[in-house]
């Protein structure tokens, strides 16, 4: 990739997104915006590849000149200075705009993930009790509107599963934990499960449960992360650089550098291996199902 690799691209790659879904908004050309701006088209290109850093200042021109409003464009100039850090650190709540998740610009652009997760059922697999449950805990004292509007955002991620076309291919290793503990009580786990075994069964999906029984193995070391894998060129160079998410209570680091992101790979594949298959897995889930509804 010819980007420079001084630094993590994520925030490049999503002020480039952003740009560019705000000048389509405005119904202008990459030409017809570079002649405003009196850039050139290759320049354009450039960021909304996420393939240079941009200054604020930049920024705040492409803003005016696409209209968007005052809080919107405060939120990119903020982003443009992070387009040289080394790695990048998003707060979850941090004057982001509903739209403007860091995340979920990253799983809309990914043609497939690895996930792993440690005590929760992924936020694409949540059922809406379920992930009512876990916004309430992680965010106390939030109001109904933020609480409605978060869950309505999680609900929508979840239609990229079920597309005709250009689905969102998943591999995910569940620990153990995730089924066993009781988020909501035994109905909503009950439900949240059958759901489980219900998105397992997509063809784009793989589910599988890593046992208590598996002993030692490299999520003990981890903790939850994913890897966002994008598509490739005809000539099979990526479109854009894999990309780990490590999760954490205050906010996730996001990291795209070669070393990183094989050392995480190979993590996956040792966490994959200690699972039980994608049959042994649904059997138990479907068995700890029954024992909430059998409470």
């Amino acid at each position: 990739m010819a980007a420079s690799r001084t630094g993590s691209t994520v925030p490049r790659r999503q002020l480039g997104r952003n740009l560019r879904d705000l000048r389509n908004r405005a119904h202008l050309t990459v030409r017809a915006a570079a002649k405003k701006l009196e850039w050139s088209e290759a320049k354009m290109w450039r960021i909304e590849t996420g393939q240079t850093a941009l200054r604020s200042l930049d920024v705040q021109a492409m803003c005016l000149v696409c209209g968007a409003p005052p809080d919107l464009t405060e939120v990119l100039m903020r982003l443009a200075k992070e387009t040289k850090a080394r790695g990048w650190w998003h707060a979850y709540g941090d004057s982001v705009l509903e739209g403007f998740n860091v995340f979920v610009g990253l799983e809309e652009a990914a043609e497939s993930l690895a996930v792993y997760e440690t005590d929760l059922v992924p936020g694409q697999f949540q059922t809406e009790d379920y992930a009512r449950e876990i916004i309430r805990t992680h965010i106390h004292g939030i109001s109904d509107a933020d609480l409605d509007g978060r869950l309505r955002l999680r609900m929508e991620r979840q239609s990229r599963l079920t597309r005709t076309m250009d689905p969102l291919v998943l591999r995910v290793a569940l620990d153990e934990a995730v089924l066993r503990r009781p988020v909501g009580g035994p109905e909503t786990m009950a439900r949240q499960l059958a759901h489980l075994v219900y998105v397992a069964g997509l063809p784009n999906i793989s589910v599988r449960v890593t046992p208590f029984a598996a002993g030692a193995h490299s999520g003990m070391v981890t903790g939850p992360f994913v890897i966002f894998q994008f598509s490739q060129t005809g000539d099979g160079i990526d479109t854009e650089p894999p990309t780990v998410y490590a999760d954490g209570y205050t906010g996730g680091l996001f990291l795209d550098k070669e070393r990183e992101v094989q050392q995480y790979g190979a993590a996956f594949d040792d966490i994959w291996k200690a699972s039980l298959d994608d049959q042994a897995s649904l059997r138990l889930i479907s068995e700890v199902a029954g024992s909430y509804e059998n409470g």
